[in-house]
């Protein structure tokens, strides 16, 4: 399956992917990478990486339609099969997600639905959740709404700055969201509503608690 790439920053998620896709038994091949920012460092990764690295620059349109037209037609030219935004900071309209409707997802640094948005360590922090961590999901015209495929848990510690919890949860977005892609990509996501089933789910992974059960075991 060709995916396009969504940037608008160093893509350390789109590193994730293009890393993962280099994998002979991937299902996946990262055939363009998109920046709506002309000075977004994951582009230089892009292009050192041998895979073809374009900006459509949101300032450069009179209107989110212009660049959308745009930016899908770049998509498609490349014969982009799946959208995978990856730190891409521009809402994008219903025209725009209605073309790639369930073929679109984009991961998050939360466990959805819980913070939606911006700052969701700082608000994870402040309301004193023990566990949080990220989700990928099918992309929807609300903000980070839309059928969830996969998630992560990471522990929130005490003492926890936004940054240190941040650099948690990122790592476990460069392992996740390369897994959730091969879910898609193997066919193996079917949505129903608002639910994502997965054919062949594997066994369930050990209960995490935060703060761990005392005395262990």
């Amino acid at each position: 399956m060709k995916i396009g790439i969504l940037i608008s920053g160093r893509g350390s998620n789109m590193q994730a992917l293009v890393e993962a896709c280099k994998a002979p038994d991937y299902p996946a091949e990262a055939a363009v990478v998109i920046s709506n920012r002309p000075d977004a460092l994951g582009l230089e990764y892009a292009r050192y990486s041998g895979i073809p690295a374009l900006v459509v620059d949101h300032k450069a349109y009179a209107s989110r339609t212009d660049f959308e037209v745009d930016l899908h037609a770049a998509l498609k030219d490349h014969g982009v099969e799946l959208v995978c935004n990856a730190g891409f900071m521009r809402l994008l309209t219903k025209g725009f997600v209605d073309k790639w409707r369930d073929r679109q997802i984009n991961i998050h640094p939360s466990l959805l639905p819980a913070y939606k948005g911006l700052h969701s360590h700082e608000r994870a922090i402040a309301e004193g959740v023990k566990i949080t961590g990220c989700s990928v999901h099918f992309v929807r015209t609300e903000m980070d709404s839309g059928p969830i495929i996969a998630q992560a848990a990471v522990q929130v510690l005490a003492h926890d700055e936004p940054g240190d919890l941040a650099a948690r949860v990122l790592q476990a977005e460069h392992k996740l969201y390369p897994h959730a892609l091969r879910l898609v990509a193997e066919g193996r996501t079917r949505i129903t509503g608002n639910i994502v089933t997965i054919d062949g789910e594997s066994t369930p992974s050990p209960v995490l608690f935060s703060p761990g059960l005392y005395p262990p075991g």
